[in-house]
């Protein structure tokens, strides 16, 4: 039979271990489509630095190779906004289904791109994009298509993960877990993507265009990093039995002109009873909320070579199908096209340590400017005494805003040394 012929766009770690997939699963591939696969060339920058590939396969001409007329599949493992958009673009025109790994770019342009897809009677794939290896963007697209989800709530960064597990089991600070996590590999040498939450955002805004049928960028995700969280941070979260997770939180929420989609990227503390909670090391965990499908939640590794190639190659196997039968999948939908909450409106709860006089009033000093701003105190606590006197409040769900205004006076008071830390909590009652 004819085979079907890939084009394979970057052979770093990803790339390569699809390559070696790819051959070894072979015979495997071709019972499971119904024609063989064949990688027909790979696009690379320095062709060079792959002596162990097939030369005659390199090229540095990327453009040329997505629009052969012998290639019908296109896997991208680039990366990046340009010239992966591109690339795609010329694909796509040239009727050419996508598969493809790169989280930024469908967080910066998936609209566009999927149109592009529909318009040419083609497929977009990318199960790779979030969470590595575990299957949840197709449940999402397709399982629970006949649901209406309300929430999905998820651990999306191995790295940060690893990070704030080590500072639970050690005790250490963000910086010497860092530190071990980039001896380890589980840290780029520049872990900016990850530790500022970059990376968690731009997977967050895949997972609700996708959930909510709404067009949801990068931009559109609050985003906060996981850099300030402290070790004292990490012990009072124990204190209240909760832990420190970096989390991707999409919701749909009613108001009263209809419902509106909230994005955002931050550390908060959960209880330790939440199936999240437990969810240690590099692996990543995803907890949806649907209405009729009740709790789910999807858990396994979530980066590497083997893990995220695993994915590709999950989705090539569907595209090739697709292109066996003569047809396509079905894409994702934005009907819904809901408004974008702001996070100033987005209820949440905050967990305020602050350095504190040790003397009558103060305490009732702070709760009043809580009231001032409308925000009610759930628990209140008083560590130590003299100059080391600390308060630690724990408030009721309120509009992000007014908690953080809240932040603003209480910097301003006189009876207030410091304000020494400020989390969010999410999952108490």
């Amino acid at each position: 039979m004819k085979p079907l012929k890939v084009a394979l766009l970057g052979c770093g770690t990803v790339g390569s271990a699809v390559l070696r997939l790819v051959s070894e699963q072979a015979e495997d591939l071709a019972a499971r489509i119904g024609r063989p696969v064949e990688i027909a060339g790979i696009a690379v920058r320095r062709p060079a630095h792959h002596p162990d590939v097939p030369q005659h396969l390199l090229t540095t001409d990327a453009e040329s190779l997505v629009t052969r007329e012998d290639v019908d599949l296109v896997v991208e493992v680039i990366g990046g906004i340009e010239p992966a958009r591109t690339l795609l673009l010329a694909a796509f025109e040239n009727g050419k289904s996508v598969v493809s790994a790169n989280k930024a770019l469908l967080a910066d342009d998936g609209p566009n791109l999927h149109a592009a897809a529909v318009k040419a009677g083609v497929d977009l794939y990318y199960e790779a994009a979030v969470a590595g290896a575990i299957p949840l963007l197709r449940p999402l697209r397709e399982s629970l298509a006949g649901d209406q989800l309300r929430r999905v709530v998820g651990i999306v960064n191995g790295t940060t993960n690893y990070i704030l597990s080590r500072m639970a089991e050690t005790g250490a600070g963000f910086a010497e877990a860092l530190a071990e996590a980039t001896e380890l590999g589980y840290a780029e040498a520049d872990p900016t993507a990850d530790v500022d939450g970059f990376d968690a955002a731009a997977k967050a805004a895949i997972l609700a265009s996708l959930a909510f049928h709404t067009p949801v960028a990068a931009a559109d995700v609050y985003r906060e990093g996981i850099s300030a969280v402290s070790a004292t941070d990490v012990a009072r979260a124990a204190e209240i039995g909760c832990t420190v997770k970096l989390l991707a939180i999409c919701e749909r929420v009613a108001n009263g002109e209809g419902d509106s989609v909230a994005v955002r990227v931050h550390p908060a503390m959960i209880p330790t009873s939440h199936p999240l909670a437990s969810v240690g090391g590099a692996f990543n965990a995803v907890f949806v909320e649907a209405e009729a499908a009740g709790q789910l939640m999807f858990y396994g590794q979530g980066a590497g070579g083997e893990p995220t190639a695993s994915a590709v190659l999950g989705d090539l196997v569907a595209v090739a199908r697709n292109r066996v039968t003569g047809a396509s999948g079905p894409a994702a939908t934005g009907y819904a096209n809901l408004a974008i909450r702001p996070m100033a409106e987005t209820p949440t709860q905050y967990h305020v340590s602050l350095d504190v006089a040790d003397k009558p009033g103060v305490l009732a000093t702070v709760a009043h400017t809580f009231a001032e701003h409308g925000v009610s105190i759930s628990t209140v606590r008083q560590n130590g005494h003299g100059d080391a006197a600390t308060l630690v409040i724990v408030t009721h769900s309120a509009p992000d805003a007014a908690l953080s205004a809240t932040i603003a006076a209480l910097r301003d008071m006189p009876a207030v040394r410091a304000v020494t830390s400020v989390l969010r909590v999410e999952g108490l009652s």
